[in-house]
């Protein structure tokens, strides 16, 4: 596959638009955002493919952008975590394929535009939250995210999902797509409901937001200070990336 020059910095204008891109353990999915985040274009959606090596991955999302409107820089969410624009862990595609490997610079070069990535649950909450208090964001999909943010600022990442919760089981194990389609809606819903009570005493958080294209399969009543927020915003949320404050603040803990 043909690589270009990776540029250096985003153009500044107030028209600027933003590639954004989430990457899941089952999707990828990608829209093209206005400078308030707002999507000008219907979603892109194709299947992630399995198995997914990092060439493999550069490639699908090279052919899943080609039909979207032009734009002058990139946001992605990554299902693992980033430290100094490289994969650390990436538990969907295989560790010890992914670690080490430059996402962000490769994504750059491929597309041709500058690019931020960051952890995939980390950009849905940056897009989610009010900023204010202790706020985490948990995302059910193929596995579970996890965000936590102190009065709108990103904390250090919190590897959630592979944290035991019930005997030898992380919390992938338990709540992850595959559980789900395992014991069924009912068990798992209740396990949704065991999973807000150990999350809330270990972090003691006022809000709770739960997203992640499982989220809308949960039926049963929440406590208060617990939402279900648009799984959207793992798209929306990337042009937060692009705001030198938080990104700064993100950079800070490489």
């Amino acid at each position: 596959m043909a690589k270009t020059t990776r540029p250096s910095r985003a153009p500044k204008s107030s028209q600027i638009l933003t590639l954004a891109i989430d990457i899941g353990g089952t999707g990828l999915k990608a829209s093209v955002l206005d400078k308030t985040g707002k999507m000008t274009v219907d979603r892109v959606r194709v299947p992630t493919p399995n198995p997914c090596p990092p060439d493999t991955m550069i490639a699908a999302l090279t052919e899943l952008v080609k039909p979207l409107p032009s734009y002058a820089r990139i946001s992605a969410g990554f299902p693992g975590v980033i430290r100094d624009e490289k994969v650390v862990t990436a538990p969907h595609f295989g560790n010890d394929i992914w670690r080490g490997f430059p996402l962000e610079k490769a994504i750059a070069e491929a597309l041709g535009k500058p690019a931020r990535v960051l952890n995939d649950a980390e950009v849905q909450g940056l897009g989610i939250i009010e900023g204010k208090r202790l706020e985490v964001v948990l995302t059910l999909g193929t596995g579970v995210g996890s965000a936590i943010f102190s009065d709108g600022r990103l904390t250090p990442h919190l590897e959630l999902a592979h944290h035991p919760i019930r005997g030898d089981k992380t919390y992938n194990d338990y709540l992850g797509n595959a559980a789900k389609q395992k014991i069924g809606p009912k068990k798992w819903n209740k396990r949704v409901l065991r999973m807000i009570e150990i999350v809330d005493s270990l972090i003691n958080y006022d809000t709770l937001y739960i997203g992640g294209g499982n989220a809308t399969h949960i039926k049963d009543e929440l406590p208060k200070n617990v939402r279900i927020a648009s799984n959207d915003a793992g798209i929306t949320g990337g042009i937060r990336l692009w705001d030198d404050d938080v990104w700064l603040a993100v950079r800070s803990f490489d």
